[in-house]
């Protein structure tokens, strides 16, 4: 049997009833987190440009453009635009493995999906979260090797929706098994240009687009090699360079013993890259024990395991400057005692004495005890001008499902971003409020209006 073929064969058998409590609740909570983000995209060019290219072509009225009162679109055109919307603002979700952002592509064609044919509320949750499975299993199968090779995260990302849209699409295994296949051999993506520029939310866009398209193909029947994830020169082999027959094993073993959604998923409760979270809250935290000012700090040194140098742009300009950039982390943690929502900002990313911080870190030495703790986490130590030196280690990035994610923390985020796509506090509470009642509800269209502009 085919790996995509056993996989399909579980991630179909799955009922609602089979899945944790916990689960459910972290994708309610995985809408909330990409609304919040997408709210922040609608003021960024490369995801208007998507949207307004979108809108020229039109077609089949299906779903809705989040936070747009233009009309409706063929879904999987929909869900490409409301997934750039949340990708380009860079505050959605990550696979804390291999930093796979599953959380837009999954809420961007669930609910376009189930818009169209007025699903429930609980099959859109069930249909999330065997997505979370699948892209998690898949893409640590690759995982680190399609970093190494230069490849970008959409590469998992396009089986979230591909799988999410089969699961909505109702379709059996052997077609699941084909929408995996045929997603497989659609998606691609560089690493360099999604590091360094809007290529990133373009990627996202497309693992939306052609995983929710994969699924429609399948739907009709049209059939991809479905050995390709474990063939010779398949995915995995030509993806991450590992061996086809040992990758297989690592994307099904256990089926059903957990869950990717609660073990390794985490939402972003701070702006930015989420491999630098940590970084933030440990140089927070360490200000914050020694009460040191801007004006004391002599030396910010960051120790991480595998990290031998500060990458990204010292010295940020931008949002995708800031998202990419540790240094602008460790600096600004420092600075402000904090690492917020605000810090995205351009008055933020300016700031004259966050620069001037980062000047002044450096890489420490990685860390030799408790080293398996560390999931994308750091340590980071501030030494004063008088040689006194504070340090603060922080393991696991807050948001993460490891540690727990509290209600009240993913509210105080739809808060905070979700005023910038203009919906006024009545709505935003409304639709909070429906969020977390979606499991009850017989149809998200009462969301999904209640998201669209005024």
């Amino acid at each position: 049997m085919t790996v995509a073929r056993r996989l399909s064969d579980f991630l179909t058998g799955i009922a609602t009833t089979d899945v944790p409590e916990q689960a459910l609740r972290h994708a309610a909570m995985i809408i909330a987190s990409t609304l919040a983000s997408a709210a922040c995209g609608t003021g960024i060019r490369s995801a208007q440009i998507i949207r307004d290219l979108a809108r020229a072509q039109g077609g089949r009225p299906d779903a809705s453009l989040w936070f747009d009162a233009g009309p409706r679109l063929p879904v999987a055109e929909a869900a490409r635009v409301n997934a750039m919307l949340s990708d380009a603002a860079a505050s959605d979700d990550s696979d804390l493995r291999n930093i796979v952002h599953a959380g837009t592509p999954l809420t961007a064609v669930s609910l376009a999906l189930a818009e169209r044919a007025d699903a429930t509320g609980e099959e859109v949750l069930t249909a999330m979260v065997v997505g979370y499975e699948a892209a998690g299993r898949i893409s640590e199968a690759i995982t680190p090797g399609f970093r190494r090779r230069g490849f970008h995260g959409c590469l998992g990302a396009v089986f979230a929706a591909a799988v999410a849209t089969a699961r909505l699409l109702r379709l059996d295994a052997a077609a699941m098994a084909q929408s995996i296949a045929i997603a497989a051999t659609s998606i691609g993506g560089l690493a360099t240009a999604a590091d360094t520029s809007t290529a990133r939310e373009y990627h996202a866009g497309l693992a939306v687009l052609l995983g929710c398209n994969a699924a429609l193909a399948a739907q009709r029947g049209f059939q991809a090699e479905e050995r390709i994830l474990e063939a010779s020169n398949g995915f995995f082999e030509a993806f991450g360079g590992v061996n086809g027959s040992a990758a297989a094993e690592t994307a099904t073993a256990g089926l059903g013993e957990s869950w990717d959604i609660v073990t390794d998923m985490a939402i972003k409760l701070m702006p930015g890259g989420h491999p630098y979270h940590a970084i933030a809250e440990a140089a927070a935290h360490a200000a914050r024990d020694g009460n040191v000012t801007a004006e004391r700090i002599a030396a910010i040194i960051v120790s991480r395991p595998g990290l031998t140098d500060l990458t990204g742009p010292l010295h940020p300009a931008d949002l995708i400057d800031m998202a990419h950039s540790p240094a602008y982390f460790a600096a600004a943690g420092a600075a402000d005692r904090d690492f917020s929502w605000t810090h995205a900002s351009p008055e933020k990313i300016a700031d004259p004495v966050i620069h001037r911080l980062i000047d002044k870190v450096a890489v420490g030495p990685q860390p030799i005890q408790d080293v398996d703790r560390y999931r994308q986490g750091a340590t980071v130590t501030i030494r004063t001008a008088d040689g006194a030196e504070f340090a603060s280690t922080v393991y696991v990035p807050k948001g993460a499902g490891q540690l727990g994610i509290a209600w009240s923390d993913i509210e105080a985020k739809y808060r905070a971003l979700v005023p910038a796509a203009g919906l006024d506090a009545a709505r935003i509470e409304a639709s909070l409020a429906a969020i977390r009642g979606l499991r009850e509800t017989r149809s998200v269209k009462p969301l999904i209006e209640l998201i669209r502009a005024p």
